[in-house]
């Protein structure tokens, strides 16, 4: 096997390994518009990288945290929290567009960033990626009951002395750094569906939290070697496809759930 494919493999079976359990809890809280925001704030942080000629992982790490802080207080200022987060995510997009754009004298390949461009990583993505994987993975096992407490039953959360806030703010950490390593892969415009497909597939067949997480791990990885055959085989994008065959996946746990009894 060529270097770029298992590098390409590597790569997105680390992104697909975060996003897993992290997704989990954003169809279970109802987050999607929230890591869409945190995605799209990514193309800022590409800007931001590239007008101070430095890494895109810190620019993207910097630009997600400032969207999570940017809708909290808009919420907290009296508006209503999807008009807050559709505000700042398309004009987070637009003007990372924009800016980027505007990089004089730097040639950027944009559809690098909107929709990835996974054979293109080399082995410090790679690295990155894992590295950002056990961080998110061992952030949620570290937190994982008081997370699930907090998501399910948040009046015995709260009897129970556990603060919302800090559980909020394990998993925005863990969304940023999910965004700031698959940009590359799946690139701004994919990222939330790779975090919420595998999760939603998964619940057809789980019947707890655990399962449901193992399983959306498992999904995300078959999605993105099996999206990476296809784009090889079709010679199609490879960001796109792993999504295709991750839809394709959720379509067919759809089609499955009415004889497995399982309900939200």
């Amino acid at each position: 096997m060529e270097a770029f494919l298992i590098r390409a493999a590597l790569g997105g079976a680390g992104v697909a390994l975060a996003a897993a359990p992290l997704g989990c809890f954003v169809v279970w809280r109802r987050m999607a518009y929230f890591g869409d925001a945190t995605a799209h704030a990514a193309l800022l942080g590409v800007a931001l990288s590239l007008a101070l000629s430095m890494p895109i992982l810190p620019g993207v790490l910097l630009a997600a945290f400032a969207m999570a802080v940017s809708v909290t207080a808009l919420t907290n200022r009296g508006y209503a929290q999807d008009t807050a987060l559709g505000v700042l995510s398309h004009g987070a997009l637009a003007t990372g567009l924009v800016a980027i754009s505007l990089q004089g004298g730097m040639r950027v390949d944009l559809s690098a960033y909107l929709i990835g461009d996974i054979l293109a990583i080399d082995w410090t993505n790679v690295v990155l990626i894992w590295a950002g994987a056990f961080l998110v993975i061992g952030g949620i096992y570290w937190r994982w009951s008081a997370l699930l407490t907090v998501t399910l039953q948040p009046d015995m959360a709260t009897a129970s002395g556990l603060k919302p806030e800090r559980e909020q703010m394990v998993l925005t950490i863990g969304l940023a750094i999910v965004v700031a390593v698959a940009i590359k892969v799946v690139g701004a415009l994919l990222i939330s569906a790779l975090l919420l497909m595998p999760a939603s597939a998964a619940r057809a067949f789980a019947r707890t939290p655990e399962a449901m997480a193992a399983l959306a791990a498992a999904i995300g990885v078959a999605s993105a070697l099996g999206g990476l055959e296809v784009s090889l085989l079709l010679d199609t994008p490879t960001g796109p496809t792993i999504v295709c065959t991750a839809t394709a996946i959720f379509a067919v746990s759809v089609l499955l759930r009415p004889w497995l009894a399982i309900t939200d």
